[in-house]
C-alpha cells in the first residue's frame, strides 16, 4: 500500500478550498477577507503534504501489517513533529484572518460564510487534537515495531 494522504481528508480539504476560492469572489469585504485567510493558509496548505500521509497508513497498521517505505513514514511523520510548533502558529495566524471574515460576513449580512469560517476553524482544532498527534504517532510507532 502506497502511502498517501487519507481519501476523507483530501475531499474536506477540497470542499474548504472551493469554499474559501467562493468566498475571494463574492465582493466587498467579503472577498478582502478571504484573499487575506487564502494567503495565510496556502503555505500551511502546503505543509501537509507531509503531515497527512502517515494517516494514511492507520488502516493497515491497525490490522497488524506495516508499509513499503517505512523509512518515508517515519521521516514525514518526524518533519512534522520538528515544524509542529511553526504550524500551530501558523493555525493562529489563518483562525484571526478567519475572524476578520466572520465579521465581515456579519456586517454584510452573509451568513454561509460565517459557517464557513466557523467549518474552517474547527477543522484546523481537528488537526492540533487528532490529526498531527496521531500522524507523529504513527511515525513513533513505526520506530517501535522495526526497531532490530
Amino acid at each position: 500500500m502506497e502511502m498517501s494522504v487519507p481519501k476523507s481528508l483530501k475531499e474536506e480539504h477540497a470542499e474548504l478550498h472551493a469554499e474559501l476560492v467562493a468566498a475571494t469572489k463574492a465582493g466587498g469585504r467579503i472577498s478582502d477577507a478571504a484573499k487575506s485567510v487564502a494567503q495565510v493558509l496556502h503555505p500551511h496548505f502546503v505543509k501537509e503534504e507531509y503531515a497527512m500521509p502517515p494517516l494514511g497508513l492507520l488502516q493497515m497498521l491497525a490490522e497488524g501489517k506495516l508499509p513499503n517505505d517505512v523509512p518515508a513514514a517515519i521521516a514525514m511523520a518526524d518533519r512534522l513533529k520538528k515544524d509542529l510548533s511553526h504550524m500551530l502558529h501558523e493555525h493562529k495566524a489563518v483562525i484571526a484572518a478567519l475572524h476578520k471574515l466572520m465579521e465581515a460576513a456579519e456586517n454584510e449580512r452573509k451568513p454561509e460564510y460565517v459557517h464557513f469560517a466557523e467549518k474552517l476553524k474547527l477543522h484546523a482544532q481537528t488537526e492540533e487534537e487528532v490529526l498531527y498527534p496521531t500522524a507523529i504517532l504513527v511515525g513513533e510507532y513505526l520506530k517501535l515495531k522495526t526497531k532490530s
